[in-house]
């Protein structure tokens, strides 16, 4: 098994509850997700993604290899310049105000998320950086693609946007390096160490999720 599936397989009852079974996940794929649930999760999922971009700036910074370095490179100008831009399209067309998006305070699951993140990211060198960016990417990845394969959204609803912005190819390739460069690391690393912060992240997207779904 490689040690991305061994992270996952170890962790596999909460990655359900994050991104199989969580409500807010379900309220997308069924169309049903009310509007001031999804506003209050892009708002939030934004001021995450600026603190997101500090966790990769950090990690390039300790990254031991030119191509790792180049990947963080590429994943902090698609976060920056693609995925943080969408947050903003969907405002244009959703009618969120960008002042939400720059003045709202982060809610206590976003500030919890980021904390560790970053508590990860300055602790420990950047292979287990990339262990604690994995539940994020490769979880949006996957309900990217199970929710494109199974869903009732209207066509121009923000539920199907949603989904179909997830199913970007750009994104799945960014998905399957990080995969591949965690299933590298497994004899360079301490895998207790590494599962327990994977588990922690995945921890805290779970969390995340409950913050959006509870507005709170």
């Amino acid at each position: 098994m490689s040690f991305s599936n061994e992270l996952k397989s170890n962790n596999i009852n909460l990655w359900n509850k994050a991104h199989v079974e969580h409500p807010f996940v379900l309220g997308m794929k069924d169309g049903s997700l009310e509007f001031n649930k999804f506003k209050f999760y892009m708002i939030q999922d934004y001021k995450f993604l600026i603190e997101y971009c500090r966790v990769i700036s950090i990690a390039i910074s300790k990254a031991k290899s030119f191509e790792f370095m180049s990947f963080l490179s590429n994943l902090l100008n698609e976060t920056l310049n693609s995925e943080m831009k969408l947050h903003e399209s969907f405002c244009d067309d959703f009618g969120i105000k960008k002042s939400d998006l720059i003045n709202s305070k982060s809610s206590f699951g976003t500030q919890a998320y980021c904390n560790y993140l970053l508590s990860i990211a300055y602790k420990f060198e950047s292979e287990l950086i990339a262990c604690s960016l994995l539940p994020c990417q490769w979880g949006y990845d996957e309900i990217g693609r199970n929710l494109l394969k199974d869903n009732q959204a209207k066509e121009e609803s923000f539920h199907k946007r949603w989904i179909n912005a997830y199913n970007d190819p750009e994104y799945q390739n960014v998905t399957t390096w990080l995969i591949n460069y965690v299933d590298s690391i497994k004899e360079k690393v301490d895998n207790k160490i590494a599962n327990e912060i994977f588990e922690e992240s995945l921890q805290q997207e779970l969390k995340f999720w409950d913050s959006a779904w509870d507005q709170e």
